[in-house]
């Protein structure tokens, strides 16, 4: 089971709200979904997200696969580039 981190939308008529959730990336884009990692509402001031950091890291370090925009987020909320230097310091050290 290939697990993506991705968005489903929520919120109401030209309103989004996404979810980032943790998904199996045969599942529909709103369909079912393994755990709810955070909320995203485009239209505020501050464009970041709400996100379980310890969670989305969890996840990341299980071998989920962000998609673009997720992961633009990610870069955005300064998650990825700390996976990114967990993942070097563990190449690094092995």
């Amino acid at each position: 089971m290939a697990v993506h981190l991705r968005l489903t939308r929520t919120g109401r008529h030209k309103r989004p709200v996404y979810r980032v959730v943790a998904a199996d990336s045969r599942m529909p884009r709103d369909g079912r979904f393994l755990e709810i990692l955070g909320i995203f509402d485009p239209l505020k001031e501050a464009g970041l997200p709400e996100l379980k950091q310890e969670r989305v890291l969890s996840w990341l370090r299980h071998g989920a696969q962000p998609t673009v925009t997720v992961k633009t987020l990610l870069r955005r909320s300064g998650l990825w580039k700390q996976f990114e230097s967990e993942k070097a310091s563990k190449k690094k050290g092995a």
